[in-house]
């Protein structure tokens, strides 16, 4: 009896150590391996340069562009993991805001956004907003911006740079894409990448 159960511990602790450097070690270094030979722009973090070669951000987590000048993302719901306070656009507290539609601090946070966002665009009090523009992604990360949010934006940074609107509404339609695979999501815009496509037209202002 005692040989049997020595025998059944020897077969557990080699079938334990097998699956160990099998899934825990071969697998992922193979993955990440062929990840990067296939793989190379997302396997890197979709990194995003600009026209001097440095690296500006990625084209898959959302920053931060807080003056006129620039196209918003949507908010960004990120918390420190100790519930300190929020740390927007930071991908290293990715969270989504966990609070249900009927929450009343929900509806005053998306009230206040929505409200802030018409003055910011100078648009009229009644104007319907976006939903992507008050609220935040699942992830907080959110890179893309509807279409519909991108048009409202234009007139204020095509004002704030001082160009034709025609001009800013051209680069939208430049770097939009459609619904994924046709099918899922509106059509929508790379924030960071429009933003950069921006500085290439009006360099300096």
């Amino acid at each position: 009896m005692k040989g049997l159960k020595g025998s059944n511990f020897q077969q557990y602790l080699r079938a334990t150590i097998f699956f160990m450097v099998v899934c825990g070690l071969l697998y992922p270094l193979s993955v990440t391996a062929l990840g990067g030979i296939l793989f190379p722009f997302q396997a890197g973090g979709s990194l995003v340069k600009d026209r001097a070669g440095q690296i500006v951000g990625s084209r898959i987590i959302a920053q931060g562009f807080g003056t006129l000048r620039y196209f918003h993302p949507r908010p960004s719901a990120a918390l420190s993991p100790d519930g300190s306070g929020p740390q927007p656009y930071d991908g290293a507290f990715s969270s989504p805001s966990n609070l249900g539609p009927a929450n009343p601090a929900y509806i005053k946070s998306v009230t206040e956004a929505a409200r802030a966002y018409r003055e910011e665009n100078g648009l009229p009090a009644l104007t319907p907003v976006p939903v992507d523009a008050v609220t935040a992604s699942g992830s907080g990360l959110d890179p893309d911006i509807s279409l519909a949010n991108a048009l409202l934006q234009a007139p204020r940074v095509a004002s704030a740079r001082q160009v034709n609107p025609e001009r800013v509404l051209a680069l939208i339609e430049k770097t939009r894409v459609g619904p994924q695979f046709g099918l899922l999501g509106p059509p929508r815009v790379n924030v960071l990448e429009l933003n950069l496509a921006l500085d290439a037209l009006t360099p300096g202002r």
